[in-house]
């Protein structure tokens, strides 16, 4: 036990996510006889949910700064179909197609940020009247058809990465990334214990260090060994490569600039916030737009993976990734979460939705299992803070850099006095 908090910081249950994770993918990598790690599988897996994992990625800054948004599986089919109107009618290539895609989210982004932040409406009450607002216009745009679109759009939301150089009976460009990703995590923890050493501060021993190392870089080398040896034609897919873009960005906006600081401040208290300079309308504004914005791009991602946009596209969209960002221990308050959770939340239910369908579980037993699992994982954490502990899943990835979220209540009064600096 020991040996474990020196491992993961001190607290065990601060992964508890990860190694509820790990947890499912064994039992039904057992009871599956083995099918559930097969690279056909995790590729259909990836394929299947990155769209839902991007909006967790928008969602739970969202829910940070203390707001939901119930329009973003609305606003995405909006998205989705005029996209596809406009290449199909006006013969825009698909790169235009995209970019329009994205500057129509940030307009309807603009458009409920407006009214949650400057009008001062629950961003509850403007997004619930997004979802029937933008529904209805995606039927109405689209006529409640199917609008097919091009093989290179298809692309975007079902492609891989191409076979480059010599045939080792892998998919080279993938083996590269999970080279690269390894060589970025070890050389991220080293740089971090160097630096730490040089302030003086505690470090674990380097077995420690070197245990954890070989347990990340173990699992992306299995998870890239299972992308590059997929059927022929099929490596990494491009969805999934527009996620890992998409985690890196944000997961440094979110804990490592003033922005990311200040949208956790406005989550935590926003009249504290505002005394010390942070303006709040500005970061609810942002939040909301950059919400709409990933849900464009998560349609077109769809619209791309199923060949054409439909009027039933996005439907439920919004739970799923409200879902993965409370299982990924964000708090219903504001002021917690992390983008890194959010994933983690969005796999475990992924995971758990293919498992059961391996298993032959009907469509009924699936979501009765699926709404207890978020049941009890937000209730589990939400016991602990009462019993006055810290949040389990709010404090993960803490040694990878510590967000405004998990601030002492005796830091209180510096971070305040670092916000007013840095506005």
């Amino acid at each position: 036990m020991n040996a474990l908090k020196k491992l993961f910081g001190g607290n065990t249950r601060q992964f508890g996510m990860i190694f509820a994770l790990v947890a499912l993918i064994v039992f039904f990598q057992i009871f599956t006889e083995g099918r559930t790690l097969t690279p056909g599988n995790v590729i259909n897996l990836f394929n299947g949910n990155s769209y839902i994992l991007i909006l967790a990625i928008g969602m739970v800054l969202v829910i940070i700064a203390g707001h939901i948004d119930l329009s973003v599986g609305s606003v995405a089919a909006f998205v989705g179909v005029a996209v596809a109107l406009a290449i199909r009618d006006w013969g825009i290539p698909w790169y235009a197609g995209v970019l329009l895609g994205l500057a129509l989210g940030a307009l309807i982004g603009a458009w409920q940020g407006f009214w949650t932040a400057y009008v001062g409406i629950p961003a509850f009450i403007v997004t619930l009247a997004g979802m029937l607002l933008f529904r209805g216009f995606n039927q109405f745009v689209g006529k409640s058809n199917t609008i097919p679109v091009p093989a290179d759009f298809q692309y975007l939301g079902s492609g891989y990465l191409p076979e480059v150089g010599p045939n080792t009976g892998y998919n080279n460009l993938t083996l590269f990334l999970g080279l690269l990703a390894v060589a970025f995590v070890i050389f991220s923890e080293i740089r971090a214990r160097r630096r730490a050493l040089a302030l003086g501060a505690e470090v674990p021993e380097a077995w420690v260090m070197i245990l954890k190392l070989v347990l990340i870089c173990g699992a992306i080398l299995y998870a890239t060994y299972l992308f590059a040896t997929g059927r022929p034609g099929t490596s990494f897919p491009i969805p999934g490569l527009i996620l890992a873009v998409l985690v890196l960005i944000y997961g440094f906006i979110s804990s490592k600039t003033i922005v990311g600081r200040h949208i956790y401040a406005v989550g935590g208290n926003r009249h504290a916030a505002e005394l010390s300079g942070v303006q709040s309308k500005k970061v609810n504004f942002l939040v909301m737009m950059n919400m709409s914005i990933l849900a464009g791009l998560a349609g077109m991602i769809f619209v791309g993976r199923s060949t054409a946009s439909g009027p039933f596209d996005g439907v439920g969209w919004e739970l799923d990734a409200i879902a993965a960002v409370f299982i990924g221990g964000a708090a219903v308050t504001g002021g917690v979460g992390t983008v890194i959770g959010s994933i983690v939340g969005g796999l475990v239910m992924a995971v758990l939705n293919n498992g059961l369908q391996l298993l032959g579980v009907g469509a009924d037993l699936t979501q009765i299992i699926k709404g207890l699992v978020l049941l009890i994982a937000v209730a589990f954490d939400v016991y602990n803070k009462t019993q006055g502990k810290k949040s389990i899943i709010g404090m993960m990835m803490k040694n990878f850099g510590r967000s405004s979220s998990e601030l002492q209540p005796d830091e209180t009064s510096s971070t305040k006095d670092a916000i007013r600096k840095e506005a």
